[in-house]
């Protein structure tokens, strides 16, 4: 089967094959959404184009998001709509972030980037097996969907 035609719970199977152990799990629960948040933030941090306007929330990151929520919308329109809403959050506290922190946005986000790159990759040592996006890198996006798939079901929302 072609990586295009899987649907969303194949992809969510596929990935959690390799997400079986509890303290991998909690692990990804907190690292999964600071790492999407922290690239959120990178991107944020980018100097604008003059073609960009004034705007604050016309940026890099809303371009690069792109992409990202047609991938999410050929998973499931009710996952798109659950990552969009996560995206705006997470825009909303980069913006935030840009009035209240003490220091630049790109360095507090790049921090944070590494520590939790470091908590996944001990997440899977303990796990026993290499991340899935080792073998497809779509799988960086199926990991915070497969996050919110888990509260979809929770709440009775069919993705």
């Amino acid at each position: 089967m072609s990586r295009q035609s899987r649907t969303v719970q194949q992809w969510f199977d596929e990935y959690g094959v390799s997400h079986q152990n509890k303290t991998n799990k909690l692990i990804h629960w907190i690292m999964v959404p600071v790492i999407f948040f922290t690239i959120v933030g990178l991107l944020w941090s980018i100097p604008k184009l003059d073609w960009m306007g004034s705007s604050p929330w016309l940026n890099w990151v809303t371009i690069a998001m792109l992409p990202a929520m047609y991938f999410y919308y050929t998973l499931s329109k009710r996952i798109l709509l659950g990552m969009l809403l996560f995206t705006e959050l997470c825009l909303i506290a980069c913006y935030m972030l840009t009035l209240y922190l003490a220091m630049p946005l790109w360095v507090f986000s790049a921090v944070l980037f590494a520590i939790a790159w470091v908590f996944q990759f001990i997440g899977h040592k303990i796990e026993g097996a290499k991340p899935s996006f080792f073998e497809d890198l779509q799988f960086l996006l199926v990991g915070p969907a497969w996050l919110l798939g888990f509260i979809y079901q929770r709440v009775g929302i069919r993705y």
